[in-house]
């Protein structure tokens, strides 16, 4: 079966990061930028995970320079600047190409499963958001002006653990 665990990408810290780590794992993939208007979206995507982590659930966030010039950070500096202003704690992975021929294999795959606006298969802009299921296949992709808060049903209706959810709910 065809899922994202095939792919490898590097993190902002330099590391190789294997998607083969996230089997069994509820994921959202975005592509994000610290000079976007959209940015602020760092806040919830932190308190979604944060909210799901323990249940199976993460957050990747893909530095992308490709919509205007959005992304002038890198490595260390682009790990301070997240975590200095919207605490992130997901992982955040160095600058990727989400479109054009030299585009990261992940966002290929990820482009050749669905559709954005006017079904159109390119990415328009910074925040674009997939959602992974825990076999690695794509459920959903919404637009960068989805606020990240707003998917928190389809998130819960496809965590494995359903039933810690349920125990976390009623605290």
């Amino acid at each position: 079966m065809d899922s994202i665990y095939r792919f490898n990408a590097q993190l902002a810290s330099g590391e190789d990061f294997s998607l083969a780590s996230l089997q069994g794992k509820t994921t959202l993939i975005v592509n994000i930028a610290s000079k976007c208007n959209f940015s602020m979206q760092m806040a919830s995507l932190e308190k979604l995970y944060n909210t799901y982590k323990d249940h199976n659930f993460t957050v990747l966030g893909f530095a992308c320079n490709q919509f205007g010039h959005n992304e002038p950070l890198e490595g260390g500096e682009l790990l301070a600047y997240y975590q200095q202003h919207f605490n992130v704690s997901f992982p955040l992975f160095n600058k990727v190409l989400v479109n054009g021929p030299e585009a990261h294999p992940l966002f290929n795959y990820l482009k050749c499963h669905t559709r954005g606006i006017a079904q159109n298969r390119a990415i328009k802009w910074n925040f674009t958001k997939f959602l992974i299921n825990s076999e690695g296949q794509l459920i959903a992709r919404y637009a960068p002006r989805t606020k990240p808060e707003t998917l928190k049903m389809v998130i819960e209706s496809n965590l494995n653990d359903k039933a810690g959810l349920i125990q976390c709910a009623k605290i």
